[in-house]
């Protein structure tokens, strides 16, 4: 209806100016020549800055790539999703679910994060992610767009497979991606403090002192003291080539959903640091339609969820009673 009276009122105003065409005009005075008006000229937008790599940097580089290489030369970072080589049924799924959705993947010692494995609680977003991507000065303008291309349509997947809101957005962005270059990351404390007001030194440490062999890394922050989650930020090396740059998209930003740990029992997954699956699997898209599953409750110990986890797990594989 609005359509229609926006086309009945742009009518009439026509109409008046057919009729108010057909009067003769009174005569016109002339307008002396003036000079035109000089505009000024539009100014360019600054050509954003991308900073030289440093050496360390640079070996950084080379060493991924050559990892790459060597992971692919021994047929890992496999992409197809699991096969029949692959096979789980709902009570390996189930279990699965127990060791990656109810254990954590550190804990801190001294201040330190520190990699260990201990039972923890069902930890989940209970309100929508609102997912931003910010690069450091060393990522290219044609890096930046690949990558947030890659991450706006692993998000759609995301939401998808849990059921969660998760949208693309720079109003108050509550999961932050960030690429950083080993340069970059070092001069990052500040900014991690403005996106996580009273952020722990040993998380911030984590952030910026990652060690070689420690690919990529997500963060995740609960909101007063309860599992749910309220805030995350992931960390994707710059230096990584493509393959090792989009495995580690898919792991962290799964894993800040709620899927917080590895398990090497974990097969066909990427929730397994023996790198056989560099992209999410069928076997992990149905642990977070698990995780989001309003019969859990955030929260819940594993003596609680595990039977739940084995209903479900029964039900989206439709096996019937194991």
């Amino acid at each position: 209806m609005k359509i229609a009276g926006g086309i009945m009122r742009m009518t009439g105003l026509l109409g008046l100016m057919t009729l108010a065409a057909c009067e003769t005009p009174p005569p016109v005075e002339p307008i002396p020549n003036t000079p035109p008006v000089q505009r000024p000229e539009p100014t360019p937008e600054p050509e954003p800055i991308v900073t030289e790599p440093s050496e360390a940097s640079k070996a950084l580089a080379i060493y991924y790539r050559r990892l790459q290489n060597d992971l692919l030369t021994q047929g890992l970072l496999r992409g197809d999703g699991g096969g029949p080589d692959t096979p789980f049924t709902d009570t390996i799924l189930a279990r699965n679910f127990v060791r990656i959705a109810l254990f954590d993947e550190y804990v801190t010692e001294g201040g330190v994060l520190r990699p260990q494995a201990t039972l923890s609680r069902l930890r989940r977003w209970d309100t929508p992610v609102r997912m931003t991507t910010e690069f450091g000065p060393s990522v290219s303008q044609t890096q930046q767009t690949k990558d947030r291309n890659t991450i706006s349509a692993y998000a759609r997947r995301l939401s998808r497979a849990s059921g969660l809101s998760i949208t693309q957005t720079d109003v108050d962005p509550n999961y932050h991606v960030l690429v950083l270059s080993e340069d970059d990351r070092l001069g990052f404390r500040d900014r991690l403090r403005e996106i996580v007001p009273g952020i722990a030194e040993s998380s911030l440490r984590a952030i910026t002192q990652l060690p070689r062999d420690q690919l990529c890394i997500v963060v995740a922050f609960s909101q007063g003291g309860t599992a749910s989650y309220s805030k995350a930020v992931a960390i994707i090396r710059a230096e990584h080539p493509d393959l090792l740059r989009t495995s580690c998209f898919h792991e962290e930003l799964a894993q800040g959903l709620g899927l917080a740990n590895d398990s090497p029992q974990a097969r066909p997954s990427i929730f397994n640091d023996d790198e056989e699956f560099g992209l999410l699997t069928t076997h992990d898209e149905l642990l977070l339609k698990m995780l989001y599953d309003p019969r859990f409750r955030t929260g819940m110990d594993a003596a609680e969820a595990a039977p739940i986890a084995r209903v479900i797990a029964r039900e989206l594989l439709n096996s019937g009673p194991s």
